[in-house]
Formats: structure tokens, C-alpha cells, sequence
């Protein structure tokens, strides 16, 4: 299938992007084919966010969006910063000293629900939307980009097609636009072939948690956005948290841990879980009820750490290339611009008689977007936390946010990946998590139950070791396999059979996070695309 434009991923950028598009052929009255591809079961079915949205990029793409029925109902009435000191007592952060929290004008939303709006307004447009079918291999024409191949369906665990076997699709495209979103698996080996992120920092991130929560009607107050830091966190990792009040009685409550910890012990799930026992945060949900789960990784290394967006026919966009701004937690309006600005950049060249095939006007027209100008104010804030450590980094990144305001004349850099960051198991101090209670904290199979996640078992594995020696050879006795706990779905585990240690895959329960694909030391784990439509199943998220 041949289109003018193929789209990987029906996120804010893509969708963006998509419907960008579709407004100027339309408004000069050409005839453009776009295709929007999304490996979740649905758009929205693979989208988990806070998500304390800012509208800046959305009153720019659809200036009307008010007087529709969008699922952007509940404004940000109030903001509160709170440093936990330990399980019972907090304090209150001024909201002057931490302006990044500061949502006047934003609005608590469902990312996911947003995405479907999105979705519906971009096929009303004229797009193709194809859900359940992954992009899987990029096809390439002597090492330009021309599209991608969708996975094949229906083989099993041993590679042998089955009576239900389809091929996948080659679908090829003038240009091609990666949206994957955080750690997208073809954006990864783009940059990796076309080096283009030889002029950037290593690219950092977190792994988010998020759960929807029924709570007393008495309790909540429609519109307030809480976020924490401090407590259960350890002393040398800045993990926080967001405590959001939607509509419907409900709130959306996360924890963010960076993925630059130095303790294998460390488990960010098992922290998230503690989190909820503060009584802060307990006050709210005790007599609720938890109604979904979901973990991804996020994308945070800023300005400092943005690959080149562009190769050979075509681009890299949103999340895939770290357009997160994380001082202020907020990724979705800077990701649907980037989105917009590569729908600007390709229809200027598409339109020409012989188009180029690497758009390097793209970097030129970001460059000069507000997006940069908001990523620049920004590019300080996690260098210093990580060279002046949590207490005296913070001060520091304060003071660059709130007196300098993001212009100091120069720029700091975080050099080694996260991955790296690990210490040996034996030189750090092990960690005793409270067992869940079954009331505010669960375990992870019965949170993965609630992300309605689903894999046809009898496929190959989609979780590739790329030496299946490395975790029980070398990470479990020098950093006690961290696997087992930095997965926030309970995939990996060390079992022991016949007295022999195994390391095991249960890639059923993957939730698509990527952080095994980022965190792992020996950089042993390639996270690649399993059949179509598998993985979690998020509603409201």
C-alpha cells in the first residue's frame, strides 16, 4: 500500500501531525494520503499520562476546540507542592519557590481519551487510522527510508506460521514520521544508523506509575493538582509524585522514579506502592477503590540530549525524540508542536516537483518554534540535580527556574547513560518494602490485571536476550539481577529448577513500558514489537 505520508504511533504527535497535514492540503485543495499506524488495540489503548494538560499547541491546531465536545472538561483550580518528610508529616512548598508547578490554565485530563478525540477528528479529516497492526522493520532504498513493514500474525512461539498466519503489509511512503512515543524500537535504530545523536547527551529517563482511583465524593475537590517529592524516596534518587482530582469523583495518582538510580535495590514499583501509605495521600483514598493501573517509561533528558529529528525521508517526533519538559512534568503540547512543525516542514517539500528526502528544514523551523525556547529554559534543571545531588541540586535548579528563569549563560551536561549508573548489589543497602495490604497497595499481578493487558501466549517472545548467559552469569551476582524489580509488571524473575538458577520471561505481563530496554546494565534486552493489538488495554489513563 503506497501513501504520501505513513505515520508509526496514533499519540499527540502523530495525530497532530496527521490532522496538520490534512488541514493544508485541504486548505490549497491537494490531494494528500495519510495513514496513521498504531499497534494498540484501539488509539488511546496504549496511552498513559498524569496528564495535566496544556492546551497551548491545541488552540494553535484546532482553534475551536471549545466549542466541541472534547474530553477536556476539568481546569486546574488549585496547585499544592509538598515535601513528605517521612510517612506521617509533610510540609508545604510555597508555590513562588517551585513556579514549574504552576497549572493556571491547564486542565486535568485522560491522555488516552484525548488521543481518541484526536483519532476521530483526524479520520473526519480523511486520514486512514490502522489500529492492532505494528510497525515491525523499516524498509529502506539504498539507505533512504521509504516506509515500514507491519508484523507478520499469527506465528508461534517456535517461529512456525499457524493456520491463522497473515504476512504483514509493506506500507511505503514519500515521507515516514516516527511517533512511537518514549523509547520508540524503530526510532532507536534510526538513530543508531543514521549517528544522529553524535552531537547530543545520552538520553535520560524515568518510569512512570499511574492509577485511577474511585474516591468519597466528601473527599474530593474537583480541579486540585498536588504534586509531592521527599519521602518514600531514597536519599539519592529524586523520585515525586502527582495527585490529580478529575471529574467524576475520581483522581489520578502517580509516582515517577529517574532511571538514573545507582541501588539494584531499588524497586520503583514497591516505592509507588509505599508512596500511598503517607497519610497525606492516605487520607484520600482510604474507603476508595483503585480502577486501573498502568507503568510507562518517560523521556527526559531534555534539551541537551534531542537527537537530529530528521534522516532520510522522514522524521522523528514527540516523545521518540525526548521533547519532554520535565521541570514542569508536561510532554503532550510540546510533542503535538512538534508533531505540527513536521506536517509544516514535509508538505512545504511534498509539494515541490522533486521533494528532498532528508528535511534539515525541519531542525531550522523547530529550532525557531516556542518548543525550543520552552526546552532551552529547561536544559539546567535535571544536570544539576544529578553533578550536586538531591538536596543541593534542587536548590540549585530552583534557583535557576525561579531568579534566572531558565537563561543562565551556560549549560550543564549528564554524560552517563542510566544504565550505568547502577553500583554493584554488595556496595549497596538492601531495601524492605511493606507487604501490600491489599487495601492501598497491591502486587503486581493483580495491577497488571487492572491494565487489561493481553499477548497471544504461543508467539515468539517480543523480549529479546541478546546473550541469555548475561542475567544469571553476570547482572545476578553483581547487581542481584535488577530485573526482577525495576520491571513494574512482574515479567522477569529468577527462578530455580532442579538447583539450578533460571532467569525467566514472562512476556504475557508486559505493559510496553521499555524500562527493561533502557535499565538493564549489561544493555542486554531489546524490547521489539510483539503481534499486533497484545499489551495493555488502558481506559481513562
Amino acid at each position: 500500500m503506497e501513501y504520501d505520508v505513513v505515520i508509526v504511533g496514533a499519540g499527540p504527535s502523530g495525530l497532530s501531525a496527521a490532522i496538520r497535514l490534512k488541514q493544508l492540503a485541504n486548505n490549497q485543495s491537494k490531494e494528500l494520503n495519510i495513514c496513521v499506524i498504531e499497534k494498540g488495540s484501539e488509539v488511546g489503548a496504549h496511552i498513559l499520562s498524569g496528564n495535566v494538560f496544556d492546551p497551548k499547541a491545541l488552540n494553535e491546531l484546532i482553534p475551536d476546540w471549545k466549542e466541541q465536545d472534547t474530553p477536556i472538561k476539568t481546569s486546574v483550580v488549585k496547585d499544592e507542592v509538598r515535601y513528605f518528610l517521612n510517612e506521617k508529616s509533610s510540609i508545604s512548598v510555597p508555590l513562588l519557590l517551585a513556579p514549574t508547578f504552576n497549572n493556571h490554565g491547564n486542565y486535568i485530563i485522560s491522555l488516552g481519551n484525548l488521543c481518541r478525540w484526536l483519532g476521530e477528528y483526524a479520520e473526519g479529516l480523511g486520514v486512514d487510522i490502522f489500529t492492532g497492526f505494528t510497525a515491525s522493520e523499516i524498509i529502506y532504498e539504498n539507505d533512504i527510508v521509504i516506509g515500514v513493514t507491519t508484523g507478520d500474525m499469527g506465528i508461534d512461539k517456535n517461529k512456525v506460521n499457524k493456520d491463522s498466519y497473515e504476512p504483514g503489509i509493506d506500507l511505503k511512503a514519500t515521507y515516514t514520521i516516527l511517533s512511537e512515543g518514549c523509547r520508540g524500537h524503530l526510532g532507536k535504530q534510526l538513530i543508531q544508523k543514521f549517528n544522529l545523536d553524535q552531537d547530543s547527551d545520552p538520553q535520560h529517563y524515568g518510569i512512570g506509575f499511574k492509577e485511577v482511583w474511585d474516591i468519597d465524593p466528601s473527599l474530593h475537590q474537583e480541579g486540585l493538582v498536588m504534586h509531592t517529592m521527599g519521602w518514600p524516596a531514597q536519599s539519592d534518587t529524586l523520585s515525586g509524585s502527582y495527585f490529580y482530582h478529575a471529574e467524576n469523583n475520581q483522581v489520578f495518582i502517580g509516582y515517577i522514579v529517574p532511571l538514573d538510580y545507582e541501588n539494584p535495590h531499588i524497586s520503583p514499583y514497591e516505592e509507588f506502592q509505599q508512596w500511598k501509605h503517607q497519610q497525606s495521600i492516605k487520607t484520600y483514598l482510604e474507603g476508595g477503590a483503585r480502577v486501573s493501573y498502568g507503568a510507562r517509561a518517560l523521556i527526559k533528558g531534555g534539551h541537551q540530549s534531542r537527537p537530529k529529528m530528521s534522516f532520510p525521508g522522514g522524521l522523528i517526533v514527540g516523545d521518540n525524540a525526548g521533547t519532554l519538559n520535565f521541570p514542569r512534568i508536561k510532554g503532550t503540547h510540546t510533542a503535538m508542536k512538534s508533531g505540527m512543525i513536521a506536517a509544516e516542514s514535509i508538505f512545504q517539500e511534498i509539494t515541490k516537483e522533486s521533494p528532498m528526502k532528508d528535511l534539515e528544514d525541519y531542525e531550522k523551523q523547530f529550532k525557531s518554534s516556542w518548543v525550543e525556547k520552552e526546552l532551552f529554559k529547561a536544559r539546567n534543571f535535571l544536570p544539576l540535580i544529578h553533578q550536586f545531588g538531591t538536596k543541593i541540586g534542587v536548590l540549585f535548579a530552583g534557583i535557576d527556574q525561579l531568579i534566572f528563569r531558565g537563561r543562565l549563560p551556560f549549560t550543564l551536561h549528564h554524560m552517563t547513560p542510566d544504565h550505568a549508573c547502577l553500583k554493584n548489589a554488595d556496595t549497596m543497602s538492601r531495601i524492605d518494602y511493606r507487604k501490600p495490604d491489599g487495601v492501598l497497595s497491591f502486587d503486581k499481578l493483580s495491577s497488571v490485571f487492572l491494565s487489561s493487558t493481553n499477548h497471544e501466549e504461543d508467539q515468539p517472545c517480543h523480549l529479546i536476550l541478546k546473550d541469555a548467559s548475561i542475567p544469571i552469569k553476570k547482572n545476578l551476582p553483581l547487581y542481584d539481577e535488577p530485573a526482577q524489580r525495576y520491571c513494574p509488571a512482574g515479567v522477569y524473575e529468577i527462578v530455580e529448577k532442579e538447583g539450578e538458577k533460571l532467569f525467566q520471561i514472562n512476556a504475557q505481563n508486559c505493559v510496553h513500558c521499555k524500562t527493561c530496554d533502557i535499565k538493564d546494565p549489561s544493555q542486554n534486552i531489546d524490547w521489539i514489537t510483539p503481534e499486533g493489538g497484545g499489551g495493555p488495554n488502558y481506559s481513562n489513563m
